[in-house]
């Protein structure tokens, strides 16, 4: 016997295994043997595939035996093999995805997937031996986890097989049904295929098409699914069988292409088609590279007929699963999970070049883990042990102090891989900080770690606002609701919480709060004054000739100058004072100045009013803005100058190094102070500005 990789293997399981035995008495070797003859017999899988059932089995139990002189791939299916039996199916519940998932993850190499099929089919095909329980636990497995995934491996034979016998057992009454009138109904299939090629043998032979008709008949479990799904008797399956065309010919795409359609044209011929029921898998295949012909006629004793037609090569891809991909049958998967799989096709296509290193790695949108005690879970790839630690309970993530992965200790920020064996570590006075945030994914985790850091919060923010409103009482001061809010939202507090926690800690400044708050009061004086020098101006009557007419085209006349230190604009509320050189000198009420010229030269005070109607002139302001230090809101400013009748004549920038901000004088000529007014609203609602205000 040739001493290949899989006859040694062979040896040390045997030897590994001395004295094991099945449930029927059998040795447990015969298990190995019936896996590695399917893997390499009925799929086949390389030599090293077998090498790797038995090695498997070997160590599965014996995790001492060595292997270290078999090749590395070997190994690596080995070590993927003994992973995934490790899994318990009860902790997936029973959920094909989770499953399938767990499994890729497992497999470095796509053959151990395939592997793991070849197991269960033997598993299957010996469940007669295994005692009530285990079979019932067996058959669920097989058809909610197994046979899903041996559909999207494209391992139609096997998944129709694994089918059948769980439909033996599940629905023996059914099943026994169903395969007697398939039996009893094949000799009208064979009269019907017969009938059939009958008239097409000439034309076919006369055209130099070699080909071997084949009836592909419906598994019993594809048709009982048919008949529940469609609500129909058996009779009522309207594809229990087609007659299949294989066609003999060169393996070049355009000569296959051809003579498929050269075939097709022959049957259309001599048969109705139904053009309806026409799938063209040749001119485009299933993105699992099926390729095939699929026609569905109707005889000459109006029987419906379903007749595929492909070559040789896709025959043989067809029916020994690498292109059977399970979109073909419509089932849904996970994107990224099913293109990782479609790469078990080149591995089963090309055993001898396949590199398990050069095949893309498996998706790592989640990792599965598990606790001391063997329960699953399934986390988002880059989890942490501080994410595990929250996932089993809240209390114990937010008392986390580390971990021990497969028996190692690790910081709680350790990431986490599928596999790893977690437990967690904990202290009664450990609190969540804020560098927690960083170190988790999941949304359970922080959404946790956010409450803890709340009621941390609501306590320093307690002691900020004993602490604010001691220093108000010292200082004799008042931070009305108001203010507080203008303040809170300046410095970028979305929350009193917040607002007061930061006080404690010292983040914001009291005595910055106080220069606020004595800011503002200089600035209600302020305004308190124009307001008196306003109402003054406005009780001055005169004689009814001293009211002058302001018009904006003669601001450059010899009348009256608007004067620099207020820059007032048509629309504002002014008024004039006569000087002894320059003439009459139109000010804002506001100005900084009205109140003195108005306490000390009543009598040289002129009321005056503008014209109805702005006319073209044009007045020259300033304003004060403060924004964010982000280099775009110049640009932003600009922006919104540019919608209004305004020129922009001059901007200087200068950093505020203390407060973080850029302070910036605009140099603007208006018509009027409408259109000033809508300037200077848009500017302030800008997110970058802090606050604008006219000079």
């Amino acid at each position: 016997m040739e001493d290949t990789l899989s006859s040694q293997a062979r040896q040390i399981a045997l030897a590994a295994l001395e004295g094991e035995t099945r449930y029927d008495g059998s040795p447990f070797i015969t298990h190995a043997d019936g896996v590695a003859s399917i893997v390499t017999g009925e799929i086949g899988l390389p030599d090293a595939c077998a090498a790797a059932v038995y090695l498997h089995e070997a160590t599965r139990e014996h995790p001492d035996v060595d292997i270290s002189s078999f090749p590395k791939d070997v190994r690596m299916m080995v070590d993927g093999l003994n992973k995934i039996s490790t899994i318990k199916p009860k902790d997936t519940r029973l959920e094909a995805d989770n499953y399938k998932k767990l499994i890729v993850q497992y497999s470095t190499d796509p053959r151990v997937s395939v592997i793991k099929i070849a197991d269960r089919l033997e598993v299957m095909r010996k469940l007669s031996i295994f005692p009530k329980l285990s079979r019932d636990q067996k058959l669920l497995e097989t058809m909610m986890l197994y046979m899903p995934i041996a559909h999207q491996l494209g391992l139609y034979k096997i998944n129709s097989e694994l089918g059948d016998i769980y439909f033996s057992y599940a629905e023996p009454e059914q099943y026994r049904a169903i395969t007697n009138k398939l039996k009893a109904t094949e000799k009208d299939r064979e009269r019907l295929t017969r009938e059939f090629i009958e008239p097409l043998k000439i034309k076919l032979s006369q055209a130099g098409i070699n080909y071997k008709l084949k009836i592909r008949t419906k598994s019993a479990w594809s048709i009982w699914r048919k008949m529940q799904v469609q609500k129909v008797p058996f009779e009522g399956v309207y594809d229990v069988f087609a007659i299949r065309f294989i066609i003999d010919c060169p393996e070049d795409p355009a000569t296959e292409k051809d003579l498929c359609w050269k075939v097709y044209s022959y049957v259309t011929e001599e048969y109705e088609p139904d053009t309806k029921r026409l799938r063209d898998w040749i001119s485009t295949p299933r993105p699992s590279g099926y390729e095939s012909l699929h026609i569905t006629v109707k005889n000459r004793q109006g029987c419906y007929l379903e007749v595929q037609i492909r070559t040789r090569r896709m025959d043989d891809m067809a029916e020994n699963g690498p292109a059977a991909h399970w979109a073909y049958k419509g089932i849904k998967g996970e994107q990224s999970t099913t293109k990782w799989l479609l790469s078990v096709r080149d591995a089963l296509e090309h055993p001898l070049s396949a590199n398990p290193e050069d095949l893309p790695a498996p998706p790592d949108k989640e990792i599965f883990v598990f606790t001391p005690t063997g329960e699953l879970r399934i986390l988002p790839a880059g989890a942490s042990v501080l994410d595990f630690a929250f996932n089993i309970h809240s209390g114990l993530g937010a008392r986390c102090t580390g971990g021990r992965v497969n028996g190692k200790a690790v910081q709680l920020k350790e990431k986490l891989k599928t596999g790893d064996t977690v437990e967690i570590q904990t202290r009664k006075d450990q609190k969540p900080n804020r560098d927690w945030l960083n170190w988790v994914v999941t949304s359970k985790a922080r959404s946790k770690i956010k409450l803890e850091l709340d009621a941390d919060e609501r306590k320093r923010a307690a002691e900020g606002r004993e602490l604010l409103e001691r220093r108000l009482r010292n200082w004799k001061l008042e931070f009305p609701d108001g203010m507080q809010t203008e303040y809170m939202k300046a410095h970028k507090y979305s929350s009193v919480l917040a607002f007061m926690a930061a006080i404690a800690s010292g983040e914001v400044d009291i005595n910055d709060i106080k220069a606020y708050i004595q800011e503002k009061a200089v600035k209600e004086t302020e305004v308190q004054q124009e307001h008196i020098v306003k109402e003054k101006i406005q009780g001055y009557t005169g004689d009814g000739e001293d009211i002058l007419v302001l018009n904006a085209k003669d601001v450059k006349g010899l009348d009256y100058k608007m004067a620099a230190c207020c820059n007032p604009v048509f629309g504002d509320d002014v008024f004039g004072f006569v000087t002894r050189s320059a003439g009459i000198k139109i000010h804002r009420i506001s100005c900084p100045n009205a109140s003195r010229l108005i306490e000390r030269y009543p009598y040289r005070i002129q009321k005056v009013v503008w014209q109805e109607t702005a006319s073209a002139g044009s007045f020259l302001v300033s304003l004060a803005i403060t924004a964010d230090k982000e280099n775009s809101v110049m640009s932003s400013i600009m922006d919104v100058a540019g919608q209004f009748r305004v020129s922009v004549r001059s901007m200087s920038v200068n950093e505020n190094h203390r407060n973080g901000t850029y302070e910036i004088l605009l140099r603007l000529l208006v018509p009027s102070n409408l259109e000033l007014d809508k300037v200077i609203s848009q500017v302030g609602a800008l997110k970058q500005v802090v606050k604008v205000k006219r000079l």
